[in-house]
């Protein structure tokens, strides 16, 4: 008994450090579930850095290919494209929502369920450049959650190519 509970402030203490070391905070992660044949989705939270910080690349085992992308119009046109990197100032919260900044998957190697917890690793770089990953679990939502119109989401997976 006594190893357990040994064993147990052993691991919420590592956990807490893990998170006490952190340079940014993840808020609300979640991912949009799929529709069968579907090879794209899209990744959506909060981050908030404790000092000037950027991501630099995104990993996830669901997909062959993770990039950051940035939504916007350009000349009445919602047009997508990959960012070499996201920056995230000192203690403002960067929101990755539909129809903005968001964490791309694609060449899903099957489908993500309603329910589904998807597991995303984010890459930050430091003004010093010193690195740092970060681990983020993404529950899968209904495909309708949180869109809105205009959201441009509605075509990933169904031909859109990048």
């Amino acid at each position: 008994m006594k190893k357990l509970l040994v064993a147990t402030l052993l691991a919420v203490s590592a956990n807490a450090w893990a998170q006490a070391s952190s340079t940014i905070t993840v808020k609300d992660a979640w991912v949009r579930a799929t529709v069968a044949q579907q090879k794209a989705t899209g990744a959506f939270m909060q981050l908030t850095a404790k000092t000037d910080t950027k991501v630099v690349s995104a990993s996830s085992p669901v997909a062959g290919v993770v990039e950051i992308h940035e939504m916007a119009m350009e000349q009445d046109v919602m047009k997508m494209r990959a960012v070499p990197a996201l920056d995230l100032p000192a203690g403002k919260t960067v929101e990755l929502k539909p129809g903005g900044y968001h964490v791309m998957l694609m060449d899903l190697k099957g489908p993500v369920k309603e329910g589904d917890l998807v597991s995303l690793s984010l890459v930050l770089e430091g003004k010093d450049g010193q690195r740092e990953t970060v681990e983020v679990k993404a529950a899968a939502r209904a495909l309708n959650a949180k869109m809105s119109k205009g959201d441009g989401h509605g075509g990933h997976g169904s031909g859109h190519k990048h």
